[in-house]
């Protein structure tokens, strides 16, 4: 059984910084694309970054130049960093992975349960 953990969220000021992690257990051959998602009440949950095994980064245009996402394939971890955070930035953030159980079998997606970043103004 796969699970994908993340910790780190908290209450912070506007202008603050946190770091999320994301890290998946269990019997996994092999974790490619991994991302983060967040959503806010009221609204559809949203892509905010992504990364490849080989270090391949997206971002949304609205936390472009404020949040860095990084990954250790070692440890089957990722991270999010968040700078100059903003109230906008509210919202319950999952992380999610595309995981091989073996050589052999498709890759499946995985999701975490969430943790809530809150930016206070």
């Amino acid at each position: 059984q796969v699970q994908l953990v993340e910790s780190g969220g908290g209450l912070v000021q506007a202008g603050g910084s946190l770091e999320l992690s994301c890290a998946a257990s269990g019997s996994i051959f092999r974790a490619n694309a991994m991302g983060w998602y967040r959503q806010a009440p009221g609204k559809q949950r949203e892509l905010v970054a992504t990364i490849t095994r080989g270090a391949t980064t997206n971002y949304a245009d609205s936390v472009k130049g404020r949040f860095t996402i990084s990954r250790d394939n070692a440890k089957n971890t990722m991270y999010l960093q968040m700078n100059s955070l903003k109230p906008e930035d509210t919202a319950v953030y999952y992380c999610n992975a595309e995981i091989l159980l073996t050589a052999f079998t498709p890759s499946r997606q995985y999701w975490g349960q969430g943790t809530q970043v809150t930016v206070s103004s």
